[in-house]
């Protein structure tokens, strides 16, 4: 009898170089956050003239912004969970077709009421995709290159927000603001398709299941030709526990508590102070003389500032973790805060606003990437859904707040600075994460479960 052979795939994918495999895979799911950014921002770009159009007040148009996020919340705490019980491909076609449509019909609607039902039904799917891309781009990734590779597949979301004020402000004076819609409805609907052909499932997902081997033997072939596994006489496996159950309560086990509950004020902080930016800073420049299109391009440098970011802090964050990511949010406590002081020059405003975006949404995105590191693969989606989920309540929060603060008249500066303390916060978060969870992105209780675990299994003399 031929003996079997056992491979351990996350062992084995860490000792393939990154070849074109997995940088087509991570463009794929980079288109797919593409468009979500694209679809999740463009209600920002739009609210100017949109307000103008319905004679809305600026605070009314809060609530708008704010019913998209709680979609975003209950797509992220329900499609992550059940992610990791179904697979992340099926998640991931299903959401982009969700998001699609709902942004598709945004066009055609008439009142505030509508609008607002349409974008909750639009956020379910923008908030399904999200961590199912991330999940998937770090499970095909290896160790030493995984946070570079989740950032850069990433970006895709800030391209696509960033595109967003770009073809808000060509389209609008033009087509009026439904034609963004139109545009950011049909782009999904058309790659669907692509993702059923392309997409490939989770390979640590197959591979924990115990399941389908030959597909398995197929995908890590794929990774690396030249070293391909035999299809037959070989047993594929993944050293980490299955974690039957709830998969929320598992990511408050094994000394990942209090990681868990760090990380989500992370994301919470976090997610406030992007969405304020990115709701209320084309309204507060136009506010303050620039035109509607002006704004909006001004705007997309937070954006801008965030793809920057996330290249120039990849190699950072795969190296220095949580310290790093602390150290970014210091930074943004000023760059935010200068936004406020600035706010009447256009050229040092849109300075502020890019290192703005360099520090909160380059950290935003390095924050996704080290969740995606820290938890195991049966809650590997669960865990980043939930960071986002919980990150979703800072964002329904932040444009709510902008908006009281603007009906209750405060300064531009005062503003600012509100939004510069929620930075503060998560940088606190972030250095104590620092203290409890090792360089490469596990918990300290984990590393030592797993040397445990392997103590235990050694042969005794």
């Amino acid at each position: 009898m031929a003996e079997t052979e056992t491979i351990e795939v996350a062992g084995y994918i860490d000792r393939q170089p990154v070849g074109g495999f997995q940088i087509r895979l991570l463009l794929i799911c980079a288109a797919v956050l593409f468009l979500d950014g694209f679809d999740t921002q463009a209600i920002g770009y739009v609210a100017p003239a949109l307000a103008k159009e319905w004679s809305l007040s600026r605070a009314a148009l809060g609530p708008v912004f704010s019913a998209g996020l709680f979609g975003l919340m209950i797509g992220a705490l329900i499609f992550g969970p059940l992610a990791d019980r179904i697979g992340r491909k099926k998640i991931i076609m299903f959401s982009t077709l969700a998001f699609g449509i709902g942004t598709l019909a945004t066009a055609f609607v008439n009142d505030v009421t509508a609008l607002m039902v349409i974008r909750l039904l639009t956020g379910l799917g923008l908030g399904g995709a999200m961590p199912n891309a991330v999940a998937l781009t770090s499970e095909f990734s290896p160790h030493r290159r995984r946070a570079t590779m989740v950032m850069i597949m990433f970006c895709g979301f800030s391209v696509g927000a960033a595109l967003g004020g770009l073809l808000a402000a060509a389209l609008i004076p033009q087509y009026g603001w439904r034609a963004v819609f139109i545009v950011g409805g049909a782009a999904p609907l058309l790659l669907a398709p692509v993702l059923a052909w392309r997409l490939p499932e989770s390979v640590r997902f197959l591979a924990l299941g115990g399941r389908a081997h030959g597909a398995v033997a197929d995908l890590l072939g794929r990774i690396n030709p030249k070293a391909a596994p035999a299809t037959t006489g070989t047993q594929f496996v993944v050293h980490e526990p299955r974690l039957e159950g709830l998969p929320v309560r598992h990511l408050f086990s094994d000394g990942r508590m209090l990681p868990t509950l760090l990380l989500w004020v992370v994301f919470f902080m976090s997610l406030l102070d992007l969405y304020f930016l990115s709701n209320w800073l084309p309204t507060v420049l136009n506010d303050l003389g620039a035109l509607v299109s002006a704004a909006a391009l001004i705007g997309s440098m937070l954006q801008v500032g965030g793809v920057v970011g996330t290249f120039a802090l990849g190699s950072v964050v795969d190296r220095f973790s949580f310290r790093a990511l602390a150290l970014v949010y210091v930074v943004a406590v000023f760059a935010v805060g200068a936004i406020g002081q600035l706010g009447h020059s256009a050229a040092l405003v849109t300075l502020a606003i890019f290192a703005a975006g360099f520090c909160i949404v380059g950290g935003q995105i390095a924050a996704n990437a080290l969740a995606a590191t820290f938890y195991p693969t049966a809650v590997r989606a669960t865990g980043v859904g939930w960071a986002l989920g919980i990150g979703r309540v800072g964002s329904i929060i932040g444009p709510l707040i902008g908006g009281a603060l603007m009906s209750a008249k405060w300064s531009t500066g005062a503003l600012f600075m509100t939004a510069a303390s929620a930075a503060l916060c998560a940088a606190l978060a972030a250095f104590l994460l620092s203290r409890f969870v090792g360089p490469g992105g596990a918990s300290s209780a984990s590393q030592t479960s797993s040397f445990d675990a392997k103590l235990q299994a050694a042969p005794r003399t």
